[in-house]
C-alpha cells in the first residue's frame, strides 16, 4: 500500500486543484476507524491518512473519528475538499492549534471585549426589543455559568468590558482539548460572540439557535427588505458550519 499518497483534500486545496487541472484521486475503498496508543485514527483501506504536516489523522474519541471518516466515505471518484469541514478542523488541530494554544486563546478572548451580544441598536424598536428579549439571557447564562459578567451598550461606539471577564474566557479556551479549541476558534469569530461560542461549544445552544442568535439585525433586515439570494447562499453556508460545529463538539464528548 505505499503508493497512498500522504494525505490530503488540504493540500488539494492549497493548491487551487480545479476541474480542468490534476485532481487528487479516491486512493481508498473501506473507510473505518481504528483505537491505538495515541487515540482513534481514521483508516483507508486499513492504512492511516496524514495530515498536511504528515501526522497521522487521529483523533481522541470513537466519535470524533467516526465524524471524519463519515467525510471520507462519502468522497466520490476525486476528493472534494470543501465537503471535508470535520477533516480540516481536526487537521488543524493537530498541525497548528496544538503549536499555537495561547495565541488562539488570546483571539478567542478579544472577542469577549467586543461580544456581539454587548452591542445593542439603538433603533428601529422592534429590532431593539428582540435583542434585548433574546440576547440579555446568554448574558445572563455567561455571567452565572462561566463566571464572564459583560455589558452591553447602545449603539457601534465600543464599551470597554472587565479585564477579569476576558481573562476568564482566555482560561475557559485554554482548558479545552486541542481539537474543542479548535472548534471554539471556528465558532467565535463565525458567531461574532465568545458567549455563544461557549455556548455552542458546552452544548447549551444548538448550531441553528446560535446560529440564529448571532445575526438578529442581518434577519430583521430580510424580514423588512427582502432576502438577497447571494446573501441566501452564504448564509445557508454559514448555517452549516454552525450545525457542523455542533456535531463536532458532541462528537468530541462520544
Amino acid at each position: 500500500m505505499s503508493h497512498i499518497p500522504p494525505l490530503d483534500p488540504m493540500v488539494a486545496a492549497r493548491k487551487g486543484f480545479r476541474e480542468s487541472e490534476e485532481r487528487l484521486k479516491r486512493f481508498w475503498k473501506a473507510v473505518d476507524v481504528a483505537f491505538g496508543d495515541d487515540g482513534w485514527s481514521i483508516t483507508l483501506d486499513g492504512r492511516t491518512p496524514r495530515t498536511p504536516a504528515h501526522a497521522k489523522l487521529t483523533l481522541p474519541t470513537e466519535g470524533s473519528a467516526r465524524l471524519v471518516a463519515e467525510e471520507w466515505a462519502a468522497q466520490g471518484e476525486f476528493i472534494e475538499p470543501g465537503t471535508m469541514p470535520a477533516t480540516r478542523l481536526a487537521s488543524t488541530a493537530i498541525d497548528r492549534v496544538s503549536q499555537t494554544r495561547e495565541p488562539v486563546a488570546d483571539e478567542i478572548a478579544a472577542y469577549a471585549g467586543s461580544d456581539a451580544l454587548c452591542y445593542l441598536a439603538e433603533h428601529p424598536t422592534p429590532l431593539v426589543t428582540r435583542q434585548a428579549q433574546q440576547w440579555a439571557p446568554w448574558r445572563d447564562w455567561a455571567a452565572t455559568e462561566l463566571g464572564v459578567a459583560l455589558h452591553p451598550a447602545e449603539g457601534i461606539v465600543h464599551r470597554a468590558q472587565d479585564p477579569a471577564a476576558i481573562a476568564r474566557v482566555r482560561d475557559l479556551a485554554l482548558s479545552l482539548d486541542d481539537f474543542a479549541l479548535t472548534g471554539l476558534a471556528t465558532a467565535v469569530p463565525l458567531l461574532g460572540s465568545a458567549v455563544l461560542g461557549l455556548a455552542l461549544q458546552r452544548g447549551a445552544l444548538t448550531g441553528d439557535a446560535a446560529f440564529d442568535l448571532s445575526r438578529l439585525e442581518e434577519a430583521f433586515q430580510e424580514e423588512q427588505w427582502g432576502i438577497d439570494a447571494d446573501n441566501a447562499e452564504r448564509t445557508a453556508l454559514r448555517r452549516a458550519e454552525a450545525v457542523l460545529l455542533e456535531r463536532w463538539f458532541k462528537a468530541l464528548k462520544d
